[in-house]
């Protein structure tokens, strides 16, 4: 009698949706999946946060390498034992490399005029809205894990956040809008603790409040009273995000700014 395959460890998962699986290895994966519902829920969870980030910097993926990282990358394959560390480290190393230019390629996209993304404002608000939708598209996707408190811990979970960011905090109240409170987590920020609380409807659209102390820029404006929203909006998730009296709020999701509006009113109006 043939037996079921084992359900895949997550090891194989990641390796499968970041397609570094052989030919082999990836038919093998997928009849497991084939019969395990719950992890090909995951994988196709893991699937759309890959998609929605690479989509969510898809400009930057296609601007050239600046001049200066080209020269450096010269420079580096003129020496030979450090050629000969890479081919070692493989494919790690390149990651490594990829990484730290895409991420320095997003600072620079982030950080000058991109249009209607950073319009106005100062810039650790500015940093703050970009943060808020990058925690989105990293969380609002998971199935098993989407926050670290559940909801019906409501009273714990702001217990602990409270006291990890340094101020009371309030969890607004969207079921008039028709979303329900899912739970929360704690995420790290440049300038401290940052508070995530998460929402879903109906139809398991979700949207996720972001909170933070915001230190102020060389004019002051992020510490100051300023309380008018801001908006931005990448690769299909947007974001309303405003700063009163030193502390940040970001609400995201992958609404159009009509539908998000009201949202960020009803949440302003109970903070």
């Amino acid at each position: 009698m043939k037996q079921d395959p084992s359900p895949p460890d997550e090891a194989r998962l990641h390796a499968l949706v970041d397609g570094r699986l052989p030919a082999a290895g990836q038919q093998e994966v997928q009849a497991q999946l084939a019969a395990d519902p719950e992890a090909a829920r995951t994988a196709q969870a893991w699937q759309a946060q890959r998609d929605a980030l690479r989509a969510l910097h898809a400009d930057v993926l296609q601007e050239p390498v600046p001049p200066a990282l080209a020269q450096a990358a010269r420079q580096i394959g003129l020496e030979r034992h450090r050629v000969d560390r890479w081919q070692r480290w493989g494919g790690m190393a390149a990651s490594v490399a990829l990484a730290f230019v895409a991420g320095w390629l997003a600072h620079l996209q982030w950080g000058g005029s991109g249009g209607e993304l950073l319009a106005r404002g100062s810039r650790p608000l500015n940093d703050f809205g970009r943060q808020a939708l990058v925690a989105h598209v990293v969380y609002s996707p998971e199935v098993r894990h989407p926050v670290e408190v559940p909801a019906a811990q409501q009273e714990h979970l702001v217990q602990w956040l409270s006291r990890r960011l340094g101020r009371t905090l309030r969890v607004p109240d969207l079921s008039a809008q028709g979303y329900e409170l899912v739970g929360g987590r704690l995420l790290p920020g440049e300038q401290g603790a940052r508070a995530q609380f998460m929402y879903q409807n109906a139809r398991a659209e979700r949207v996720t409040l972001y909170v933070g102390a915001l230190a102020a820029g060389k004019g002051g404006s992020a510490a100051s009273g300023e309380t008018a929203f801001r908006f931005t909006q990448d690769g299909g998730t947007a974001g309303f995000y405003w700063v009163d009296q030193g502390f940040g709020y970001a609400l995201a999701g992958r609404l159009d700014r009509a539908q998000l509006l009201p949202l960020a009113e009803s949440v302003y109006r109970q903070l």
